[in-house]
């Protein structure tokens, strides 16, 4: 017999009450009991970043976070990113930089971009940052290395970087 436990999960602004098996993944949570299909199932491994949300404001891989264990949280989506019907900047770096090819990866990519974003924003240094101590610099080099956990199967990694570069501020169309 599976004991469910119960728990509540505030998702793209709208809190759901919710009896979950404690092995269900926040990605599973998402897509099957909340009906939440922006969020990919890739991987299912942890490996191709096509479920990333944005927990708490932090990126996450759903796929690898027990929802149980995210009780109370805020998760926000790409969906969850427009505001008043208008789209997140980034996302509409992606539309305009062609960086979203197929499609199936863009929500986890926009939502990491997002969070790395941010994450450069408060001085969090990445693998590439040269300066440990200083603000740090995205150049495409450490966009490229802030988005290395996002796999693109069509590989619009150009794109994807000049779409993050250009919602970051650092060049335009």
């Amino acid at each position: 017999m599976t004991t469910t436990i119960p728990m509540s999960i505030t998702v793209d602004g709208e809190r759901h009450d919710l009896d979950v098996d404690p092995r269900t993944t926040l990605l599973d949570a998402l897509r099957e009991r909340l009906g939440i299909t922006t969020t990919k199932k890739g991987c299912d491994h942890g490996q191709c970043g096509a479920c990333t949300v944005l927990l708490d404001g932090r990126r996450v891989l759903s796929c690898l976070t027990l929802a149980v264990a995210k009780d109370g949280a805020h998760v926000v989506t790409a969906n969850g990113l427009a505001t008043d019907g208008e789209l997140h900047p980034v996302t509409e770096a992606f539309l305009a930089h062609d960086a979203y090819q197929c499609g199936y990866c863009t929500p986890g990519q926009i939502c990491s971009a997002v969070g790395a974003l941010d994450e450069a924003r408060r001085g969090m240094p990445s693998a590439a940052t040269a300066d440990l101590t200083g603000e740090v610099r995205l150049d495409r080099a450490e966009i490229a290395e802030r988005m290395s956990g996002n796999l693109c199967r069509c590989a619009a990694y150009v794109n994807i970087v000049s779409a993050v570069e250009e919602a970051a501020g650092v060049t335009q169309r």
